[in-house]
């Protein structure tokens, strides 16, 4: 097992490289100049005069050499744990990240585990009761969680309770380790939307599964053995047919991440996903570079994590 993590470890060496290298270009084909937009900013605020040097704002930023070497100058700043700064503000780009992860962690983890709580016992039980009533209404809430847009029930959630209650999210994040009960209810909300499109399809995917474990030559032979249906189900049944599940679920979770950005940006949640569309805006090239690769990486572990649990789930699967 140590071996094949380090194999594994190894691989993303050359799998992260590529990737920055398609981050890196796709983020300097972006319409826009920076250097305009900065020259724009300086020559609209009060008292500005004369001409703005567009050489020496270039140089600052870093920005007067070829992009090969601006992307070999990046990458050697990243090798040193340096994302480099920010064109606005010159923050650090690390911390800036760093103070917005938080939030996008809490709520896609947030949003994992409520899809998951709703989806796998939904799930589960539609296979075990096929064509019932109540495999029919989780079938139906599937469909639907997977067609409704989660930004429009987003958008939904904010006008009408703002119109009808008076109630609108809070301006500030609370912290988890401030005030645990508020902490969750303010992040409740934007997790269920964000999940709901997860859960849908985490639902389907488990009940198709439960139905083509359910009719193996295994299952029948506990049913033979006058085993209780809690056993067949739980013991034989689940374990073998969340296999496939899990990996439909480490596929999903980057469109988690994907679907943060719109969530943050409908509730003012200060997230990476938030900072990326404001990074994007601002033409801020650091910021968005670094979001994007923290995704990769994040994306990267996720596909390993979902291997090694291969392992736990069927004995039979061996990492070498």
């Amino acid at each position: 097992m140590g071996n094949y993590i380090a194999r594994r470890l190894l691989y993303m060496i050359p799998t992260l490289l590529v990737v920055t290298i398609i981050i890196f270009g796709l983020v300097r084909m972006v319409p826009g100049d920076i250097i305009d937009q900065m020259v724009a900013e300086m020559a609209s605020q009060p008292g500005a005069s004369g001409e703005i040097d567009r050489a020496a704002i270039e140089k600052q930023l870093g920005l007067d050499v070829p992009v090969y070497i601006q992307y070999v100058r990046w990458l050697g700043g990243v090798v040193r744990g340096d994302l480099g700064e920010s064109f606005k503000g010159f923050e650090t780009v690390t911390e800036k990240i760093g103070s917005r992860l938080p939030v996008t962690f809490e709520l896609g983890l947030l949003a994992m585990l409520v899809s998951l709580i709703i989806a796998i016992p939904v799930g589960v039980y539609s296979a075990i009761r096929q064509n019932s009533v109540g495999d029919f209404v989780g079938r139906t809430t599937a469909i639907a969680f997977m067609s409704v847009p989660n930004f429009w029930v987003g958008t939904m959630i904010m006008i009408y309770p703002a119109v009808w209650f008076r109630w609108s999210p809070p301006m500030e994040v609370i912290r988890f380790t401030d005030d645990p009960i508020g902490n969750l209810g303010m992040f409740f909300i934007p997790s269920v939307v964000l999940g709901m499109a997860l859960a849908g399809s985490t639902m389907r995917m488990t009940r198709t599964m439960m139905l083509e474990v359910l009719r193996q030559d295994f299952i029948r032979t506990a049913w033979s053995k006058g085993l209780r249906e809690r056993i067949v189900v739980m013991r034989h049944a689940t374990r073998n047919g969340l296999i496939p599940v899990v990996t439909w679920i480490g596929f999903q979770l980057p469109l988690l991440v994907g679907g943060a950005v719109v969530i943050e940006t409908i509730f003012g949640l200060p997230g990476t996903g938030r900072l990326l569309v404001d990074a994007l805006s601002e033409r801020d090239y650091p910021v968005v570079i670094g979001i994007a690769l923290v995704i990769a990486v994040f994306v990267v572990f996720v596909n390993l994590l979902v291997d090694l649990t291969y392992g736990w789930l069927d004995p039979r699967v061996r990492h070498e």
